[in-house]
């Protein structure tokens, strides 16, 4: 299987994503979005579509004019039935596509948060493969409203919609499931100063929540993304 993944930001990589496409024998295809590589031009000679997470906002096409063309390339994924998986800022570029509101700064979460999982989602391909509830790390400050048409999944107090999917196979997911304790150590170093100044607190409470919440967290994002992969 080819599976194009479209990065929008130095230093976020797959994760656990990337194990389950390994385990998978997937041939991956990556894109620099942000660094000005060139999108396909179509979803030809594509089995799936995994977009990632970022800094900036879904809409901030002035300072990154290849969004807008991101989010029709998600769309058309998404309307061919091939398998899409938007992660945080990939989420929210897949409801752009699909024509939901983005919302700018309205859902601030950092950290490991709990998400409960909606009677749909308990019943989804991908999501029942978790407890109906779970710790997941969270890394946003925007969410947005559910395209028409999708089925919301999973939800908390932060954020309702947490993670949809549209049709057959493109989901949409908020949370940062891909990021198991060994990544977010390395993001505490990558991003320090960003998180200093925005967490001040964190340095200090990364340990203890790590120990509460870590390996809850790893195995509901690696049950997610081995079921994800399945649906390539």
């Amino acid at each position: 299987m080819r599976v194009l993944v479209v990065h929008n930001y130095d230093n976020t990589e797959l994760g656990l994503i990337a194990r389950a496409l390994d385990e998978a024998e997937a041939r991956l295809d990556r894109v620099d979005a942000h660094m000005g590589d060139a999108l396909p031009g179509g979803v030809d000679g594509f089995d799936g579509l995994v977009v990632l997470g970022g800094g900036q906002s879904a809409v901030a096409d002035d300072d990154h004019p290849y969004l807008p063309d991101l989010a029709a390339l998600m769309r058309d994924f998404a309307v061919s039935g091939r398998a899409v998986l938007g992660v945080c800022l990939g989420s929210q570029i897949l409801a752009r596509g699909l024509g939901a509101k983005n919302l700018i700064g309205q859902a601030p979460e950092f950290g490991w948060k709990k998400v409960r999982l909606t009677d749909e989602g308990m019943l989804d391909p991908v999501m029942r493969a978790v407890p109906r509830e779970f710790p997941i790390f969270q890394w946003h400050d925007d969410t947005f409203s559910l395209p028409d048409g999708a089925v919301r999944l999973a939800a908390n107090p932060a954020a309702q919609n947490q993670a949809f999917r549209f049709g057959r196979a493109a989901y949409g997911i908020q949370f940062h499931f891909e990021a198991d304790t060994g990544l977010v150590e390395q993001w505490n170093e990558t991003f320090a100063g960003a998180i200093a100044r925005d967490q001040p607190h964190w340095p200090a409470e990364h340990a203890r929540e790590a120990a509460l919440n870590g390996r809850a967290a790893d195995a509901a994002g690696l049950a997610i993304a081995r079921a994800w992969t399945t649906l390539i």
